[in-house]
């Protein structure tokens, strides 16, 4: 029997779908270069999912009204849980070239 993760409700919609928005559109192929570039500037690790919404780099949807750590602050844990496994699923996605230019932005330690 092959393993399958239980599916888990997201509680908080409004606020998810917000946040799940501003991390599509940070990791779309064209603007995930500045991405890399800001965290890099920055000193931040792309694994590290608190420190990336403290340092007000995800983008939104162009209105400038985005405030990434208070969405994700108003998420019960599951929900943050479900949002970090998303961005974490959504880092693994950029192109191998952008990784390797930004090795240092992915390196673990």
């Amino acid at each position: 029997m092959a393993f399958e993760q239980a599916e888990i409700k997201v509680q908080r919609e409004q606020e998810y779908g917000k946040l799940q928005a501003a991390l599509e559109e940070t990791f779309r192929p064209e603007k995930v270069e500045q991405f890399l570039k800001q965290l890099d500037r920055k000193g931040v690790r792309i694994r590290d999912f608190d420190a990336v919404l403290k340092k007000e780099v995800l983008q939104g949807s162009g209105d400038g009204s985005l405030d990434a750590l208070s969405l994700y602050s108003a998420l019960p844990v599951s929900d943050q849980a479900l949002m970090r496994e998303f961005y974490l699923s959504k880092l693994e996605t950029v192109d191998t070239a952008l990784r390797h230019k930004f090795k240092k932005v992915y390196q673990y330690y």
